[in-house]
């Protein structure tokens, strides 16, 4: 990562057909710590989430409900936004595709690739995927012609669209793929590369509107409207305000550092196609996109109709935001799938919560307050953000491994409290024990510093009641039998 001032990250957009669930949250809290690690650093951030609004999905998911296709999306657009106040993010603005300035901006980048030559049309007889709303080659399904991400047999679908010419890209994406730190991890990096070294084909970014009428209007031709994906895509720089070249444009995509962060089964849509569209609309490509993995339960890809789907409302009302936080930003890996179920969190949660960090801040400060044993003065910001354990990680988007090295230091000074014994040692030299809490006190202060971009409100409680002298309300919560 550079040390470019100004630093601007999103999450992808999630299509408002389902409510959330926690593999999206995931990647808002990966965004999020992010954001509030920079800022912690000094960095002016800017980061943007939002909702997907159109295509084909939504408009059938309306209809069958007896609802306008914006009502609709009303009500799926305001349930993701409110994860924002339940997980306690700091996104700096919240896109939604059907706004008026987004839909210009779609626009704005069609007729910009159209400028440059870019868009054509022609009659297409292809296998698309409803739900993936893309066009599939018969070598990409599996032998009963089935997307491998939904396990659904696709359509074959005859009519005449617009199509974008991606195969004029492909020298150019070899390129940007060739440098490893576009891409993370490497084997996604890797796969894209060799996707585009296989040979492109054109990309069909518009359907008739007797097919699909819940769209951006094509420039011009009142028949069309774009491909959902070429819509939705445009959002990363429609955001900051685009195509109006100065502002958050300027400042944070021009001159600024550039992180998506998607999940892997998006690495042709964020790494191929809006790469495409980005450099034939004469704009810089993106500077990093991180993909992470799925997350399981009990072995199984959550669905409905498995009844594993576990939403993140869910698990801020059983365990809080904060151990939310936690549990999918320590036990989620970064990059590889990972299983989830509400045993495990469980266990979890009262290992390493309730009984790890909880119960060390109560012990340490308690000791404190009974002993006249706080610091006269705690560590000093610059000096815990130069000797960071968070930091390194972090940079390499190793989400796990930075809560790991924080649980290290809770581990150090548990087994220091067993090993010295400061409650016994108080009644035999009182200035040894009192020196040994403050330096627990201190290392207790640091390990809340290290736990602002993860966990914010329970790192405040540790530092206010530190710098207040005194023990907190316990942190969490016993779970009820």
């Amino acid at each position: 990562m550079s040390e470019k001032k100004h630093k601007y990250i999103t999450t992808t957009l999630p299509y408002v057909n389902a409510d959330p669930h926690i593999g999206f949250a995931l990647e808002l809290l990966q965004a999020d710590t992010l954001a509030r690690h920079w800022r912690y650093l000094g960095h002016e951030v800017f980061f943007s989430t939002g909702t997907d609004e159109h295509g084909q999905k939504i408009a059938q998911k309306a209809d069958e409900e007896g609802k306008s296709r914006q009502e609709y999306t009303n009500h799926f657009a305001n349930e993701f936004n409110n994860l924002k106040e339940s997980l306690q993010l700091s996104n700096d603005a919240f896109i939604r595709t059907t706004s008026d300035s987004h839909k210009e901006a779609a626009q704005e980048m069609w007729r910009r690739c159209d400028a440059n030559g870019d868009i054509y049309k022609k009659k297409y007889t292809g296998l698309y995927c409803v739900g993936c709303e893309l066009f599939y080659k018969e070598s990409e399904l599996d032998e009963n012609k089935c997307c491998t991400i939904h396990d659904h047999p696709v359509e074959e679908v005859e009519e005449e669209n617009y199509f974008f010419k991606l195969s004029n890209y492909s020298e150019k994406l070899i390129e940007l793929l060739s440098d490893e730190s576009r891409v993370l991890p490497d084997w996604q990096r890797k796969w894209a590369l060799e996707f585009v070294k296989g040979g492109l084909e054109d990309l069909s970014i518009s359907r008739h509107i007797s097919r699909m009428d819940w769209g951006v209007p094509v420039p011009n031709d009142d028949e069309q409207v774009m491909y959902v994906w070429f819509d939705a895509l445009t959002n990363y720089i429609s955001t900051l305000g685009w195509p109006n070249q100065s502002g958050d444009f300027q400042k944070f995509w021009l001159d600024g550092e550039t992180v998506q962060l998607a999940g892997k089964d998006q690495v042709r849509f964020q790494s191929i196609i809006w790469q495409a569209m980005l450099l034939s609309a004469n704009i810089p490509t993106t500077d990093v996109v991180f993909y992470h993995g799925f997350i399981n339960s009990g072995g199984q890809k959550m669905s409905k109709s498995l009844g594993n789907v576990i939403s993140p409302y869910e698990l801020v009302k059983k365990y809080g935001t904060d151990a939310t936080r936690y549990l999918l930003l320590r036990h989620v890996h970064p990059t590889d799938d990972s299983d989830v179920t509400w045993e495990k969190m469980d266990e979890w949660y009262t290992a390493n919560l309730v009984n790890g960090i909880g119960n060390l801040v109560a012990r340490v400060t308690k000791m404190a307050e009974s002993y006249d044993a706080f610091p006269a003065k705690n560590p000093a910001d610059d000096w815990l953000l130069e000797n960071s354990c968070v930091r390194a990680p972090l940079d390499a988007f190793d989400f796990q491994n930075a809560l790991n090295q924080v649980w290290k230091k809770i581990g150090d000074v548990d087994q220091q409290i067993q090993e010295t014994q400061p409650f016994k040692l108080i009644k035999e030299d009182e200035k040894k024990a009192v020196e040994l809490v403050q330096f627990m006190v201190d290392e207790v202060y640091r390990i809340a510093y290290e736990l602002k971009p993860f966990m914010p409100a329970t790192s405040n409680l540790i530092i206010e009641a530190i710098r207040d002298k005194k023990k907190p309300e316990n942190l969490f919560a016993r779970l009820e039998k």
